[in-house]
């Protein structure tokens, strides 16, 4: 129920603090046979990228001269969650629009210019889901796309907040989501210059709450890039 989402004492239903992220584990280079990969997960939403390329375009109609064109694919495994799937599909309408929100983030990410009539592509497989895959996969495309050496203006790092019996909570989980706790805002960062490249709303916020609720996201986000600069320092030693 909405009035379990916050405890008396400010805690959610998982123990976590408003402004508490949950545990993020991460690990690049995971599957072979492809260019670059990533393992990620944030709290049970957990989920794999592997990137292709750049390699020539398939399609001499559709190449780009001068930049190389960005595919992505987006797909949540049948078992991944509680709610009952007919299929474990990568054709259903939310997984195709957040397929091409992801396309589009990192076609502005990613330096394009240096692959003329090239392509990369990215796969994401949803393992596990509870709430922020869109977000968590963000994150991910960026460690395997790092792994895979493709050069970025800056990394791509994500993160999602909402509103909760009058206060701003960071992260959210499946059931904050589902059981109509309130709004969630997923957005997406460059953090070195703080320009957001992705943000959308399913509901509608009075601008100061709005702000406070982005403004957490943003700071979620800069937390999340301090964990990912740091892993991929790690894991590149």
């Amino acid at each position: 129920q909405r009035r379990d989402l916050l405890s008396p004492e400010g805690l959610r239903a998982d123990g976590r603090r408003p402004n508490e992220l949950r545990r993020i584990r991460c690990k690049m280079g995971v599957l072979s046979r492809t260019d670059g990969s990533a393992y990620y997960e944030q709290g049970n939403t957990k989920l794999t990228v592997s990137v292709f390329g750049p390699k020539q375009a398939t399609h001499r109609r559709t190449a780009k001269h001068d930049r190389a064109l960005v595919n992505c694919e987006y797909r949540t495994c049948a078992f991944s969650s509680g709610e009952h799937k007919t299929k474990g599909s990568k054709g259903d309408k939310r997984s195709i629009e957040t397929a091409s929100i992801i396309q589009k983030v990192f076609e502005t990410a990613i330096v394009t210019t240096l692959y003329p009539n090239s392509q990369i592509n990215i796969y994401v497989e949803i393992l596990q889901s509870d709430g922020s895959e869109k977000c968590a996969a963000i994150n991910a495309v960026t460690l395997a796309l790092i792994d895979a050496g493709i050069p970025m203006k800056d990394f791509v790092v994500a993160c999602s907040a909402g509103y909760l019996m009058g206060t701003p909570v960071l992260d959210i989980n499946y059931m904050e989501d589902s059981t109509g706790g309130g709004p969630n805002l997923p957005l997406a960062i460059l953090p070195k210059s703080g320009k957001v490249t992705m943000m959308q709303m399913d509901s509608k916020l009075p601008l100061d709450v709005f702000e406070s609720v982005m403004n957490l996201a943003i700071e979620g986000a800069k937390m999340i890039y301090e964990f990912l600069l740091n892993e991929v320092k790690i894991q590149n030693t």
